[in-house]
């Protein structure tokens, strides 16, 4: 039945209110899942995901039109076996910690439902990567996809509730709107059974999902700059920077949008990256790509994000060879005056030329400044000095060397946790400053033993003794292994009860119905008159 699109709003509100409900209902049942429990649906989760990679590429690609499909297929793989592998051995059910010393037992208990917004340059990466942390972690998940990617986020959400439904996981875990509209994700984000909101996007949506109200992780843009400092592995720096502005056309929000060259060095940058395939813009051709690169509210132009480098150059009115993988302008500023000093979203390249690593790291900082506070950067040098010199003064909280930045930021080519959400920490208006993974999904309660008696045990005062705040005492020691022995065998057998809906197919199975007027002993005493006809 077709929608009424006059009526679309009340659609949305409606869907986003039924899905919280189920969603709260299924929590209700996974919050007492057991530690093997849980991490049998996540590696089934892992399986599944990581087996469609390829089909929710293309099948994304095809919805949005963003993008590279063998690059988004990499992006599926990553969010499924590098998260998984990153947490599969996290214990998020149970005493997960005790201080021996604090005599302070530490017990994990999950958030409840997630509401979280995906990104249309990342629909199934992101979507599949959120619900394995939330699957992890004891939570529900709700999804709010980007209208241009309603398809291929639901498909993906799908497939990870399937896989997690088979290894046992209660129905209505994970689940995504189908009727999006801005009135309907308000409903879900401010819904009251919604404890936690996840969200991936803009700057000027983390604003928005902060100013709710609600406990909230955003991660917003970056302006990610590359200085290649006169110590650098040219041939390798300028390989990596391509490799990164052209993976998925440039969709990562980690990805390089900046060249930060030192001048002693330059001649030979600008040779290797027109090995590369790169393409210099002229100064007509820049006042050409300027006029496109953004809307006129200020926004990037959707029209170009994702999309190849002669396509863009067509877009703007000129052409390039068709084999081109990234346009570069050189600029002398960074800000509004300069539109392609910000962040992009596709394979176009701002050009700096500095004079030594001190002028290049205040060219950085205003490259971040201007629309990636605390996101990242990455260094190509050889220097040490130089490299932790860099570091220390930079807005940004990942600061990667000698790599990749935009696989190298969400733990791909670097030791970072694996994760397709990346905080910015308060300089970018967000509460995480780390890349968000299942570990900031958890809540811990702690079980805190008396370290320095007030009282003896008739009730009377008695003088304190700092002292004994720092010793062990081996009966309480014992008191609390007990403790803690108790809490895992309460939570095993809470976790042995099966789920209700399982509960339900097993009373219906159990009702053995055999037809109109026929008892079971009828239908034994015919099967042995048959058998034994046979036997003659």
């Amino acid at each position: 039945m077709p929608i009424d699109l006059a009526h679309k709003d009340l659609i949305s509100i409606q869907q986003a209110r039924e899905l919280v409900s189920k969603a709260k209902e299924a929590f209700l049942e996974y919050k007492s899942y057991s530690q093997e429990q849980v991490d049998k649906i996540v590696r089934a989760m892992f399986e599944a995901g990581y087996e469609a990679s390829e089909r929710l590429a293309k099948l994304a690609v095809e919805e949005t039109g963003i993008g590279k499909w063998e690059d988004k297929k990499l992006k599926n793989e990553f969010a499924t076996k590098f998260t998984y592998e990153s947490i599969k051995d996290l214990k998020t059910v149970g005493v997960i910690n005790y201080d021996k010393e604090k005599r302070v037992v530490e017990i994990a208990e999950p958030m409840g439902v997630i509401a979280a917004l995906i990104p249309t340059t990342n629909p199934t990466s992101t979507a599949m990567f959120k619900a394995l942390i939330s699957a992890k972690t004891r939570n529900a998940l709700v999804v709010s996809p980007h209208p241009r990617a309603v398809k291929c986020t639901y498909e993906a959400i799908q497939i990870m509730q399937s896989a997690a439904e088979r290894a046992g996981a209660p129905r209505n875990l994970f689940q995504c709107m189908t009727e999006v509209a801005i009135e309907g994700t308000m409903e879900l984000l401010k819904h009251r059974e919604v404890s936690l909101i996840l969200a991936t996007g803009s700057t000027q949506m983390v604003k928005m999902v902060y100013s709710i109200g609600k406990p909230a992780y955003g991660v917003g843009s970056g302006n990610v700059p590359a200085f290649i400092e006169r110590t650098a592995n040219i041939k390798k720096a300028v390989a990596d920077i391509v490799f990164g502005k052209t993976f998925d056309y440039g969709t990562l929000c980690s990805a390089e949008n900046a060249v930060v060259c030192d001048s002693p060095i330059r001649e030979q940058v600008i040779y290797e990256f027109r090995k590369k395939g790169a393409y210099f813009c002229d100064p007509d051709e820049k006042a050409k790509l300027e006029k496109i690169i953004l809307t006129p509210q200020g926004g990037i132009n959707p029209e170009i994000v994702g999309k190849p480098a002669a396509y863009i150059a067509q877009k703007a009115g000129f052409s390039v060879p068709e084999q081109t993988t990234v346009l570069i302008a050189e600029l002398e500023g960074v800000g509004r005056q300069y539109p392609l000093s910000v962040e992009k979203l596709s394979p176009i390249l701002a050009f700096y030329t500095v004079d030594g690593w001190r002028e290049g790291c205040h060219r950085c900082i205003e490259l971040l400044e201007f629309g990636g506070l605390g996101h990242t950067m990455v260094i190509h040098s050889s220097d040490p000095d130089i490299i932790v010199k860099f570091a220390l003064e930079k807005p940004a909280f990942r600061v990667l060397v000698n790599t990749v930045a935009a696989l190298g930021a969400v733990g791909f080519t670097t030791g970072l946790d694996p994760s397709m959400t990346l905080g910015p920490g308060t300089l970018g208006h967000s509460i995480i400053s780390e890349n968000v993974t299942a570990k900031h999904l958890i809540q811990i309660k702690r079980l805190a033993y008396e370290l320095l008696p007030l009282h003896d045990i008739e009730g009377n005062r008695i003088q304190i003794s700092y002292a004994k705040r720092f010793s062990s005492s081996p009966e309480i020691k014992r008191d609390v292994k007990n403790i803690i022995e108790e809490i895992e065998e309460r939570i095993k057998l809470k976790a042995g009860n099966p789920p209700m809906w399982a509960k339900e197919k097993t009373v219906e199975s159990e009702k053995k119905i055999y037809g109109s007027g026929i008892s079971e002993e009828e239908i034994e005493r015919i099967i042995r008159e048959f058998q034994s006809q046979i036997s003659k």
